[in-house]
């Protein structure tokens, strides 16, 4: 843009300002103050560069240089620095609010698609001013660290500007929820996710991450957006040590707790008994657990719980001797560890069921 390119009406009465204050030496009014910076909003509004009006206000002043004394120059140069002045704070103004009206309007979409609220055909239309076609199936991961996370975070930008490095112009939307990182991808670039919950993982020193599966439209972000939720709080509930967690591998959980309370009948049938235990249910639970996460390999198990090989079998004979079901027994190992993982997902014997 050139000189002629700024409009004149930024510089309206300027040159009579800066002659009047060459002549009387006073310091420019405080009205004059808050046009230059109305002015500066205006400008800002209308996309014009800082730098080429700052130019015409300098360019203005030399203007009249040749006919100032040494004295006058002074006085022209010091309303010159405090005409800059308020006209770049009133740029600057302009910018920031421009910039918190943008912020609003993202987080406000954001909520609104990871919560399927809004009128699907204008959700779609935000959607492409953010980068997301919500005609194609779209999936979303979910990471969470150990300290919440927002927009300012150094762990989003450390993600992002990873991202971006590494995928470009890619359709990628990636964004914070309620303290976690939230990263929405086309569902046939699972490439995309797998890496953000690898940034994720080591942004958030050692957070967890979950996908969750493509869905198409609208309705399957907010879908997807669910089942990652879902996974992650799965894994705080059966303790999974998995860095990386993906719906699709969990589905067996929500159908085993569909129904909750054929579910905590279960718990109370086929685990009920261990709490006539001495010390309580929760160490034998553990050895079942333990047992059952390793395999059914007694050796593994008991490296797992710090026991001896001896200990370990002594723990799940009495478990047979109270329950009456062998953990070791193809026919009774099913019924025992569903109910195991029922009492991880119903948090017994903690809660009672």
């Amino acid at each position: 843009m050139t000189r002629s390119a700024i409009p004149d009406e930024y510089l309206e009465g300027y040159a009579g300002i800066l002659a009047d204050v060459c002549a009387t030496g006073r310091r420019l009014t405080r009205n004059e103050l808050e046009s230059l910076r109305a002015r500066g909003e205006r400008a800002a509004e209308a996309g014009l560069g800082l730098r080429l009006l700052v130019r015409r206000h300098l360019s203005a002043a030399r203007e009249l240089s040749p006919a100032l004394s040494p004295a006058g120059a002074a006085r022209v140069l010091a309303a010159v620095e405090q005409a800059v002045d308020a006209f770049a704070e009133g740029y600057e103004r302009s910018q920031k609010l421009a910039v918190r009206q943008e912020e609003a309007a993202r987080r406000e979409f954001i909520d609104d698609l990871l919560y399927g609220r809004s009128d699907l055909g204008r959700l779609a239309e935000r959607a492409e001013r953010f980068g997301l076609l919500l005609s194609r199936a779209h999936a979303v991961a979910v990471a969470q660290g150990a300290t919440p996370v927002d927009d300012t975070h150094p762990a989003t930008r450390q993600v992002e500007s990873a991202l971006v490095a590494r995928f470009g112009e890619r359709r990628i939307l990636l964004t914070t929820k309620d303290g976690r990182l939230v990263c929405i991808a086309p569902g046939d670039q699972d490439d995309v996710l797998a890496f953000f919950a690898k940034q994720a993982h080591a942004a958030t020193d050692g957070g967890r991450a979950a996908l969750g599966r493509a869905h198409a439209g609208a309705g399957g972000v907010v879908h997807s957006y669910e089942e990652a939720l879902n996974a992650l709080d799965l894994a705080d509930r059966l303790e999974l040590e998995e860095p990386v967690l993906r719906s699709a591998d969990l589905l067996v959980y929500p159908v085993l707790t569909r129904d909750r309370q054929a579910m905590a009948d279960l718990v109370h049938n086929a685990l009920g008994p261990l709490q006539a235990a001495r010390g309580g249910a929760q160490p034998l639970l553990d050895t079942l657990t333990a047992y059952f996460d390793s395999g059914c390999i007694a050796a593994e198990a008991a490296r797992r719980l710090r026991l001896s090989v001896r200990a370990l079998t002594y723990r799940l004979e009495r478990i047979h001797k109270l329950t009456g079901t062998n953990p070791a027994d193809p026919v009774h190992r099913y019924t025992l560890q569903t109910a195991v993982i029922g009492a991880r997902l119903l948090g017994w014997p903690g809660n009672e069921v």
